[in-house]
């Protein structure tokens, strides 16, 4: 009677490349950008310049920390990052998180690209930027300064452009 032969169960092709440059010491990268960019976006600059993720296996996210005093501090930020990816992501796929301390990429150099974007406030009067300083002297955090910025400015310019339409046909 002949034998079945054992049935191997298929891999996945990145996780095969992975253990051969693993083995032959070939330096790799493996993070996809789409999920790089829904980390930053989801901790903010300053955990994102000390961590960088991995890899997403069987639902959970593996990201590197610099430091163990970040480590110990994430720890506690689980639940709300967790809550945070997934809500960028747009599914409930990342399950958990699991930290290792490691060393972390530099970002890549910015090189010559396009200018940076003007302030929101060049293109307004000067009594509206003062007025817009002012209301947001009281605003703390500077990336909400900055969001709240911007929205201020696109309303102001829009109120400006749609009372220059209205005031030639009267």
């Amino acid at each position: 009677m002949r034998r079945r032969a054992k049935r191997v169960k298929p891999e996945i092709l990145g996780e095969i490349l992975q253990k051969i440059l693993k083995k032959r010491n070939i330096p790799h990268t493996s993070t996809d950008r789409y999920l790089l960019n829904i980390w930053r976006r989801a901790v903010g600059p300053q955990i994102a310049a000390q961590t960088h993720p991995d890899t997403l296996k069987r639902g959970t996210l593996f990201v590197r920390v610099s430091a163990p005093v970040w480590l110990h501090q994430l720890q506690f930020m689980k639940e709300e990052i967790l809550g945070k990816v997934n809500e960028l992501h747009g599914k409930e796929e990342v399950r958990g998180l699991f930290f290792t301390i490691g060393d972390i990429p530099s970002p890549p150099p910015v090189g010559p690209g396009p200018p940076p974007p003007s302030s929101p406030l060049s293109g307004l009067p000067v009594r509206d930027r003062n007025m817009m300083r002012e209301s947001l002297s009281t605003v703390r955090d500077p990336e909400l300064q900055e969001i709240l910025e911007r929205v201020m400015a696109r309303e102001i310019s829009r109120r400006r452009a749609s009372e220059k339409r209205k005031a030639p046909g009267k």
